[in-house]
């Protein structure tokens, strides 16, 4: 009788038309594939069953996040060689003809792996239900990532509790770690921004209040921070207290197009990574409504992620278990899109390599602590994030996604935009003393901070 490994890899090399990337163990100890490739363990036959159910991406990924499916030794080296082999060789599901289809359903058969649908592996999956991008969809969606717990974040992020990229300004400084990368991007946006003490700042989306805190704190700006996400409210109203900052910070539990301000109410505008959640035929209405927020001279600072035009979602399995609803673009395109409510844009940077280190670090913490995490949201929810965390690394170390900061002004109808001169100031991040940071109404600013954040 051949072995359950060698029918699989002679059933899949057909199937895809090439030799595969990985090497198979199966349930019954047998081994076939290249001897010094990833191994894949297959562990049961419901593995297989899970296969012939949903047989793509996200049967992939269930049959990973139930323990079925397992890698041996690195993940992101396994998936790396899938992907890779994906796009140099041409493996595809498409080559297979019916001829194909017949035989691995005759060997589905013989290996047992036809039968009832395999239940769902134990995490939680997106279920949404409206209009898309609805005000009660959206609540949903965002709901769904980010109300998992605060613990549970707390214990993945850092103590400033920014989930979005850093900025790592020393990445080969051993003493350099996630929290000084959060604090040089806060610092960062705020000298963007030319944040001044009394500069009003609309912060949408605010997540647990990295920057809201960051920007009342430190440049003394008064700042309205608008989140979908009840625990996040809550969990910024608390720091807010703990920290003295009532006069300075208010928090809204409110959908963006709910915000309840007059027309140019804003000295900036800043929207850190929620720009993904507004969805392609929304975003122009969104756009108009930033634009509309700013005084005239007021600045927008953008930080959202990219994806090509051809995969502007997250794929099945993030649009199953991590943001449902997600829509990314080119960043060229968004550019258009903030051109075309009126802005003038005037810088873009790409962060794609510090989102690598970002995505490392929170991923080293996940697997430093594991057990913690386990017990806090059981182990098939943990294998969501290890799967998340691992496959958004490597898409923006292998260029299929990035992040971008983008700075744009609400020009006067006369085209004064109040910018500096030259952009350097920005990024001296090393010393937080200087004054001319070149503020909204062009006097220049800052905070003046006799010391760094650290």
């Amino acid at each position: 009788m051949i072995p359950v490994a060698e029918r699989l890899t002679l059933l899949l090399r057909d199937f895809f038309g090439g030799e595969l990337p990985i090497r198979l163990r199966a349930w019954d100890g047998s081994e076939a594939g290249p001897h010094d490739a990833p191994v894949v363990v297959l562990r049961s036959r419901r593995a297989l069953r899970r296969l012939v159910w949903q047989p793509d991406e996200l049967g992939l990924a269930q049959a990973y996040i139930s323990g079925d499916l397992d890698i041996e030794g690195d993940l992101g080296e396994g998936l790396s060689a899938v992907w890779r082999a994906v796009r140099e060789r041409g493996l595809s599901g498409a080559t297979a003809g019916l001829a194909d289809r017949a035989r691995a359903a005759a060997a589905a058969v013989r290996l047992g792996a036809v039968g009832p649908r395999p239940p769902e592996p134990g995490a939680r999956r997106a279920k949404l239900r409206g209009a898309l991008h609805s005000t009660a969809r959206d609540r949903s969606a965002i709901s769904h990532h980010y109300d998992l717990s605060n613990d549970f974040y707390a214990a993945l992020l850092d103590e400033t509790m920014a989930y979005s990229c850093g900025y790592w300004t020393r990445p080969d400084d051993p003493s350099y770690g996630p929290v000084d990368s959060q604090h040089d991007k806060l610092e960062l946006i705020c000298r963007k921004l030319g944040l001044t003490p009394g500069a009003r700042l609309l912060d949408i989306g605010c997540g647990w209040g990295s920057l809201t805190l960051y920007a009342a704190r430190e440049f003394k700006a008064r700042v309205t921070a608008v989140t979908l996400s009840r625990q996040q409210r809550d969990f910024v109203a608390a720091r807010v207290r703990e920290q003295g900052l009532e006069e300075l910070v208010e928090v809204e539990l409110r959908h963006y197009r709910d915000i309840d301000a007059d027309p140019g109410s804003f000295d900036a505008v800043s929207t850190v990574e929620m720009g993904e959640h507004v969805g392609d035929d929304a975003y122009p209405a969104f756009a108009a409504l930033l634009f509309r927020m700013l005084k005239p001279r007021g600045r927008l600072f953008v930080q959202q992620m990219s994806r090509g035009a051809n995969a502007p979602g997250g794929g099945a399995f993030i649009e199953s278990y991590i943001a449902p609803d997600m829509h990314m673009r080119p960043v060229g395109d968004t550019l258009n899109l903030l051109e075309g409510a009126g802005f003038e844009v005037r810088a873009a940077e790409s962060l794609r390599e510090h989102y690598v280190r970002t995505v490392a670090a929170w991923h080293r913490t996940l697997e430093d602590d594991w057990d913690t995490f386990v017990g806090m949201v059981g182990e098939p929810t943990a294998r969501v994030w290890r799967l998340y965390l691992v496959g958004g690394g490597l898409a923006f170390a292998e260029r299929r996604m990035g992040v971008d900061q983008i700075v744009a002004v609400r020009p006067t109808r006369e085209g004064e935009a109040a910018m500096p001169a030259t952009l350097r100031d920005w990024y001296d991040l090393d010393d937080r003393d200087r004054h001319d940071l070149g503020a909204p109404d062009g006097t220049g600013g800052g905070a003046g901070r006799a010391e760094g954040p650290r």
